[in-house]
């Protein structure tokens, strides 16, 4: 789905040696200090450290099970005597091979966000994905859920070993995050490493936002109803992803699209136009040949009814099998963020990952539509500042050697909710204490000495906000509900 800019939130080469068999090369992109980092992202009060990033390339799969090279975007806080939590970013879908947050980055694009995470306290891991950024090779596999996971996963592994050579100290946490078609791999991510004990990891919480989980039902509705509709390409983009893939679904671009409509899909193909360049010649033809851009108009109609009468159709199965909702109770906190007026990827996405998860017995979810008037370029800002807040609630940093853990926590609150008032509890030492609301704004901030505070919050409007305590370089974290 669509790349979002980042208008709100907002060479050297380091020779590796190899350590099994991952990591190939790590290149210093750049650095932003933490007043560069205020300053990109209007003064987030949450950034708390400058960013430094690097282009990872290391050693996958490919589809067909081959040794593969990809790369990503790795970005790290510039204070080491801290362990900081991990972060996986699934970047939106591409517009061009080049498109991605390892090339972006530089750039001011979506690969920005890297630079914002390294800032809030995240070693920030974003994968370029297969078939894209600087080691791509061979077709991208467009909302492929398997790959979609191990290209990060591999990442995780790869960019361990950069981060152990470099003296960069993380902790055991693990947050799960993306948009668009970042959120469908972000979904796939998350499920694939509680669905595999073999997997190193867990999952802290994660965060999917405005992503199509739903390819077979929701996704596959959209292509077969004869709407208005201005992102075409994504059809194209999604069979030729999974012949790639699955090797089965047609044997002739023709046996799908109409002629005039399979000849510039050819073209994106073979690389010879980008995926911006295809999407903007369908809205042409479409709109020349049929009156209005509904990609409906360029299926072959006897593919349609095969699709709508056969389950077993090979477009089917490869549809099923990419959903991301489904046969998953999902263990860590997770929370879904959309927004109703989506233009891109319908907001029933979300509806039916929630029904699906909901009758499944999952127990620490939600789901929210946070601005109900937001398109899918504009829904960006509110999920992402949602997902910023759920994740510094959960989030621990510690200084090396002493990383707090769950057992250990300083910052305990009550009552909660509150009223007018809120009880600090058995703060061992001084610091400063702020309380943020969903939108990044500074509330409240008071400097605390070591015992227990009843802190006025009579000023405080009803709502949900975040309580943060900094003591030296350690922070903690705890969310506050003011209900009266």
């Amino acid at each position: 789905m669509q790349k979002i800019a980042l208008g709100l939130l907002f060479a050297v080469t380091f020779n590796t040696t190899l350590f099994s068999q991952n990591l190939v090369s790590a290149t210093f992109l750049g650095q932003k200090t933490k007043t560069e980092l205020l300053a990109q992202f209007n003064n987030l009060p949450f950034i708390q450290y400058g960013a430094k990033y690097y282009r990872v390339t290391y050693t996958t799969k490919s589809v067909q099970g081959l040794v593969d090279t990809a790369s990503g975007l790795l970005s790290v806080p510039d204070n080491p005597t801290l362990k900081y939590p991990r972060l996986v970013y699934q970047h939106g879908t591409s517009g061009s091979k080049q498109d991605v947050p390892s090339i972006n980055v530089v750039t001011g694009g979506e690969g920005t966000v890297g630079q914002l995470f390294a800032g809030l306290g995240y070693v920030a891991f974003l994968p370029d994905y297969l078939g894209l950024g600087y080691t791509s090779k061979g077709f991208h596999p467009y909302v492929h859920a398997e790959s979609e996971a191990w290209a990060a996963l591999d990442m995780l592994r790869a960019g361990g070993q950069f981060l152990q050579q470099n003296q960069v100290f993380i902790n055991d946490q693990l947050f799960v995050t993306g948009y668009s078609q970042g959120g469908h791999g972000a979904m796939a991510l998350t499920r694939e490493i509680e669905l595999d004990p073999s997997h190193e990891f867990e999952i802290t919480a994660s965060a999917p936002m405005s992503g199509p989980y739903s390819i077979s039902g929701v996704m596959r509705d959209l292509i077969l109803t004869d709407k208005v509709y201005y992102y075409p390409a994504y059809i194209p983009n999604t069979a030729l992803s999974y012949q790639t893939v699955y090797g089965n679904l047609f044997n002739n671009l023709t046996e799908v699209f109409k002629p005039i409509y399979a000849a510039p899909i050819q073209q994106f193909s073979d690389g010879q136009i980008t995926l911006s360049d295809l999407n903007e010649q369908l809205i042409v033809s479409l709109i020349a040949n049929e009156g209005e851009s509904r990609p409906f108009k360029m299926l072959q109609e006897s593919i349609v009814q095969a699709i709508q009468t056969n389950p077993d159709h090979p477009i089917n199965v490869a549809l099923d099998a990419n959903d991301t909702y489904d046969h998953w109770v999902p263990k860590a906190p997770l929370r879904l963020f959309y927004c109703a007026a989506d233009d891109q990827v319908p907001y029933l996405n979300s509806l039916l990952a929630r029904d699906s998860l909901l009758a499944a017995g999952v127990v620490d979810f939600s789901i929210t539509d946070v601005m109900p008037t937001a398109d899918h370029g504009e829904c960006y800002v509110p999920a992402m500042t949602n997902t910023l807040v759920f994740f510094l609630g959960y989030q621990q940093i510690g200084t090396v050697g002493t990383l707090l853990t769950k057992d250990t926590e300083k910052l305990s609150l009550s009552p909660n909710p509150a009223h007018d008032f809120v009880n600090i509890n058995n703060l061992p030492s001084g610091g400063r204490l702020e309380i943020v609301d969903f939108n990044g704004k500074l509330i409240q901030t008071e400097r605390l000495s070591a015992g227990s505070h009843s802190l006025n919050i009579s000023e405080v409007p009803d709502g949900v906000y975040l309580v943060r305590f900094f003591e030296g370089g350690e922070v903690w974290a705890e969310k506050l509900v003011v209900r009266r």
